[in-house]
């Protein structure tokens, strides 16, 4: 008789970085409601239950922050981590920057931009899928829109991957990441006071001006939404269009129905975002004793709701471990659900159906170069830093 030892499921630790998927079937079928008793979190893994939670905000709140690690008060607010009323009225003034319209003129320029960078490897015949685009055409984007001049991308971008980094089964951020957060809200000071002084046409411009009365931004919650734009904005579609990549050279033949019939590149980008979205998940505070499946989850303490992981759930999904781009993978949650489902969710669709389609023909039946890749090492972000390609 063979004895399995309890699933243990550690969001630091290297080797779930590689593989997280077995991990996250053992917590649906034998931990659904996780508590581990050791680091002092839990974990919700099933799509009904994720789901669930993230319609009720009153009880899992976000006010201890999106990451496992206890919050610093010395951090400014962010949109993604306020509760209602302030969430709401934050969320109506800054939704503004994200009208299908602005977002729909922005094709034009990203196609550009993919096309300028695709020029500087298409006759090389290799690439690294991060370095040579995908960290730079997010980058870019995002920049724009906030009025970030192109000079200072590279340091900025570099900040932002220090704050992803972990060490090893360890939950701490790094010096680095301290160091580069320190510098990144420096900057974002230095923007905003500029933007007073000499506005624009971009995003810092307008939400120094938004002011109507009870609802007008402080000065802490713009450097907030600075700082989480330039993550989020940056960060997590540089991660989508390497796992896009990656995976489609790993399910050649869905790589060649899309080479095919381009049109299915749209239901190409939300299945990648089924199968491996890049935020595997989001933290909340619970502000009551929760119980679950027979377990008392306690009132105060933080857990992680794991999207990924209800993503391939096959209580909601059939074949949840096949990635399948004629399938309708509609209702996923790599955007998250309910009042803080991502403002951003279409510019990074548009973004990644632009590069796939300019990307894609260029690329051909290419070759993933396995062995050379290597993974960001993070708590609840997932993705490569290196992802070489061969191709022909």
């Amino acid at each position: 008789m063979t004895i399995t030892a309890p699933v243990v499921f550690d969001p630091y630790s290297y080797d779930v970085h590689e593989d997280p998927y077995p991990t996250y079937r053992r917590l649906r079928d034998e931990a659904p409601a996780y508590l581990d008793a050791e680091r002092g979190f839990w974990a919700l893994s099933r799509d009904a239950d994720v789901r669930s939670a993230l319609g009720d905000p009153t009880t899992f709140s976000s006010r201890g922050g999106i990451t496992l690690e206890r919050r610093s008060e010395d951090l400014e607010p962010m949109l993604i981590e306020l509760d209602p009323p302030r969430h709401t009225q934050l969320r109506s003034l800054v939704s503004r920057a994200f009208t299908p319209k602005r977002v729909a003129d922005l094709e034009t320029p990203i196609r550009e931009l993919s096309r300028r960078l695709i020029a500087g490897f298409a006759d090389r015949g290799t690439l690294d899928v991060i370095t040579d685009f995908s960290a730079t055409l997010p980058m870019a984007v995002i920049s724009a829109m906030l009025g970030v001049p192109d000079d200072d991308q590279d340091e900025l971008r570099a900040w932002s991957d220090s704050m992803l980094h972990r060490e090893p089964d360890d939950d701490r951020i790094t010096q680095a990441g301290i160091q580069g957060a320190t510098e990144l809200y420096a900057y974002f000071e230095r923007l905003i006071a500029r933007r007073g002084q000499d506005p624009g046409d971009d995003l810092v411009s307008a939400l120094v001006a938004a002011a109507e009365g009870d609802m007008a931004l402080t000065h802490s919650e713009i450097l907030g939404f600075c700082f989480l734009l330039i993550i989020a904005g940056n960060e997590t579609t540089t991660k989508l269009l390497g796992n896009a990549i990656h995976w489609l050279g790993a399910f050649p033949d869905e790589r060649a129905k899309l080479l095919a019939q381009p049109g299915l590149i749209p239901a190409g980008v939300e299945e990648v975002l089924r199968f491996d979205t890049s935020t595997q998940g989001l933290a909340r505070l619970l502000t009551r004793d929760v119980t679950m499946h027979g377990v008392t989850l306690p009132e105060g303490s933080k857990g992680m709701l794991l999207f990924a992981s209800a993503n391939r759930d096959d209580r909601r999904w059939r074949d949840p471990d096949v990635l399948d781009v004629d399938r309708n993978p509609a209702g996923h949650l790599a955007f998250g659900h309910g009042i803080h489902h991502c403002l951003g969710a279409a510019l990074a669709r548009l973004e990644a159906r632009v590069a796939l389609e300019e990307l894609l023909p260029v690329l051909g039946e290419y070759e993933v170069q396995t062995t050379e890749c290597e993974r960001v090492h993070s708590g609840n972000v997932r993705g490569f830093t290196r992802l070489p390609v061969r191709f022909a």
